[in-house]
């Protein structure tokens, strides 16, 4: 079964002003995409990377991403026909472990078409209008949760819900939330709090942190909080 990673790294990072792309800006002495190239090449066969156009300089596994991200993830994928099971990540979550890589895989195994890092939410959530801020709802949080990537699904599953308009792809919060429109069943994995995403400096700085107080790329024993078997 081949188990091929989708590394979203296709995004500009306005947001973080660092003048170049997110995944390509440094964070503890390295690229930021490489922190997700350790942890996904521990388990999956091949990774494909969706980088900006004109970063893929030939490499078969480097594509360039699209507008969107869900339109990155598809060309990604479309660069693995060989993909029975695909492992998206995105690159502004360098702290990904290779444990919880697993922990998805073996949710996958269980019979789901998809499984989703996740985190359950700790604070009181609002639907506000958008014109005044009154608050219009209040959600109950005991089932919500805030989801995260890695998302592992079914390939052929994935294909199909890829497999939609620009305008949806554009539209999609998530690559789940296409996959569960298109009637896939999708649970969620409990991730660790420290698998935040990179967005402003401030993040940064604590990815860094993060990192730092690791003892090489890939924290020892860190596998030992998820199961590896796969």
């Amino acid at each position: 079964m081949a188990v091929v990673g989708l590394l979203v790294a296709a995004g500009s990072g306005e947001r973080l002003g660092a003048g170049r792309p997110k995944a390509f800006v440094d964070c503890a002495g390295r690229a930021m995409l490489e922190w997700s190239l350790d942890a996904l090449r521990l388990s999956c066969d091949r990774v494909v990377v969706a980088v900006p156009a004109g970063l893929e300089a030939g490499d078969p596994d480097r594509v360039a991403g699209a507008p969107s991200r869900s339109g990155s993830v598809r060309a990604a994928l479309a660069a693995a026909p060989e993909a029975r099971v695909a492992v998206v990540h995105d690159a502004a979550r360098p702290l990904v472990t290779p444990g919880l890589v697993e922990s998805c895989l073996v949710a996958l195994e269980e019979g789901w078409d998809g499984a989703v890092a996740a985190t359950r939410a700790t604070d009181t959530l609002k639907d506000a209008r958008p014109e005044d801020g009154r608050i219009v709802a209040t959600f109950d949080r005991a089932r919500l949760w805030t989801a995260q990537t890695p998302q592992v699904f079914r390939a052929d599953v994935l294909r199909r819900a890829l497999a939609v308009d620009a305008a949806t792809l554009a539209a999609a919060s998530d690559d789940a939330a296409l996959v569960e429109a298109a009637g896939g069943t999708v649970r969620v994995v409990d991730a660790p709090p420290d698998n935040l995403k990179v967005t402003s400096a401030l993040d940064l700085r604590i990815a860094e942190a993060l990192l730092g107080e690791r003892e090489g790329p890939v924290r020892a024993g860190a596998g030992a909080e998820h199961s590896t078997a796969r």
